[in-house]
């Protein structure tokens, strides 16, 4: 166990003992670049380029980790229509006995029970053969 840890110390001490030009010239800045096909990776003088090698026959996609990607967000029309279905026992027309003229929404919801009942046997029609 000691002798890496000699050997870490010993690094250490050794490049403190560079001279100043040596440790002058490492590169100042360091970018990575993707190439595409057969393109050459280019040499930037006093820079290092490391460079990642992608197929030709994705140069014009767009990026995996995008194209990919699952929305996380849902659409306004979506969160307003959520929102109106929960408040709507609170509200008038909303066929309850809370809120203020709750009496009145009944026929509504037997229109709106009717629909989401065709709609679901339009969804049954088109799956079974």
């Amino acid at each position: 166990m000691r002798l890496p840890c000699a050997l870490a110390i010993g690094l250490l001490a050794s490049l403190q003992l560079l001279p100043a030009e040596a440790r002058a010239q490492s590169p100042e800045r360091e970018s990575s670049v993707i190439v595409y096909g057969e393109d050459p990776c280019p040499q930037v003088e006093g820079e290092v380029v490391v460079c990642a090698r992608r197929p030709e026959e994705e140069r014009y996609r767009i990026p995996r980790a995008i194209r990919e990607r699952q929305p996380t967000e849902t659409a306004w029309a979506s969160r307003v229509e959520a929102l109106e279905e929960e408040s709507r026992h609170m509200r008038p027309g909303s066929c309850s006995t809370v809120g203020s003229f709750g009496q009145t929404g009944c026929t509504q919801a037997l229109i709106r029970q009717w629909y989401a009942d065709r709609r679901a046997r339009a969804a049954e029609d088109e799956i079974t053969p």
